[in-house]
């Protein structure tokens, strides 16, 4: 089964525009190219991340470039202990009627009402205002004053978590975890990278990024995304990795009943063929691989699977867990 014609078309301009969006955004960002291609499967996706690294690797410099290169709204909110629900969504003002003078409510949009928002250290801000974001996150509006208000279309939230200094900050529950398609981790520079980014960051030079998406192709592409075909082998890969993540189930292998307390749930393997799509599109092809599934599953697993004092104790992490579920889950599809 090919792609319509149409599909096909679209799927050729996005490889191109793809390439054409890293040597935009490389005018600014030195290296970061996965990080970059995993924002865009997200954005493609119609879907949230969530970005942990140190300060300084130019996480809100990457989002606010990547937003003037599709040619899309941008917002920063920096989270704190002492923000409000009302100070992301918006509030609701009683102003004067000009013509009729009669005192009437007006609805003031907030930071949240942008296409891309970056929700900076979101594990900084209490569960409330956590809440109102994530709400947002998933029903795409923001309810004030008993009136839906629905966000801009494309709508993506980006939310950082600084993986030092936890001390008073209020951590995400895993099952809003689950809400976040990615869990992408920003990685320090190389040492070429590193210097290139001491010399560009140092001198007076002011880089223009010019848009290569509007936000009318993306909304087109995100529809394109969905309409990939998907073999029944590459479901079948996929299905296997999330059903044999889960301990005390049937399914589960044994190395995740030693190591694992928690496994994946049904939107992880939703999750997996989704962003698989996005992959495949990102590379040009109108059809889904399993290599795509493997491309794209440990920044959706990462979050989602919980290790165990055993685990620790033997220093196996997340990473090599999920590792082991993609070539268990490869032999068993290959049998």
């Amino acid at each position: 089964m090919s792609a319509p014609a149409n599909d096909a078309e679209m799927v050729e301009k996005l490889r191109a525009a793809h390439q054409k969006l890293r040597s935009e955004i490389s005018k600014v960002i030195i290296g970061q190219d996965q990080v970059v291609d995993q924002l865009l499967m997200a954005i493609f996706c119609r879907s949230h991340a969530l970005l942990m690294g140190v300060p300084g690797l130019a996480k809100t410099l990457m989002v606010s470039t990547l937003a003037q290169a599709l040619e899309l709204s941008f917002k920063r909110v920096q989270f704190t202990p002492d923000l409000m629900p009302s100070d992301i969504t918006g509030s609701e003002v009683i102003q004067d009627d000009p013509v009729s003078r009669q005192r009437m409510f007006k609805f003031l949009p907030g930071p949240l009402f942008a296409n891309i928002v970056l929700a900076d250290e979101i594990n900084r801000t209490p569960p409330k205002t956590q809440a109102a974001l994530l709400e947002a996150m998933q029903e795409r509006k923001a309810t004030v004053g008993g009136q839906d208000h629905p966000m801009r279309n494309p709508f993506f939230v980006l939310a950082t978590q600084n993986p030092i200094e936890q001390e008073g900050t209020y951590p995400l529950p895993e099952a809003q975890l689950d809400r976040f398609l990615f869990l992408i981790k920003v990685d320090y520079p190389t040492d070429e990278e590193e210097e290139q980014i001491m010399r560009i960051g140092t001198s007076d030079t002011v880089t223009k990024v010019s848009p290569v998406l509007t936000g009318d192709d993306i909304i087109a592409l995100q529809q394109v995304v969905r309409r990939v075909p998907v073999s029944d082998k590459v479901f079948h890969f996929a299905k296997r990795i999330t059903r044999m993540s889960r301990p005390g189930t049937p399914d589960a292998a044994d190395f995740v009943n030693k190591w694992l307390t928690w496994g994946a749930g049904p939107r992880a393997s939703m999750n997996l063929i989704l962003a698989a799509k996005a992959n495949a599109v990102l590379r040009g092809s109108n059809h889904v691989s399993g290599d795509d599934v493997v491309a794209v599953a440990m920044p959706i697993l990462r979050h989602r699977l919980i290790v165990n004092f055993a685990a620790q104790s033997e220093g196996i992490t997340v990473e090599e867990v999920i590792r082991q579920l993609i070539r268990t889950a490869a032999k068993m599809v290959a049998a």
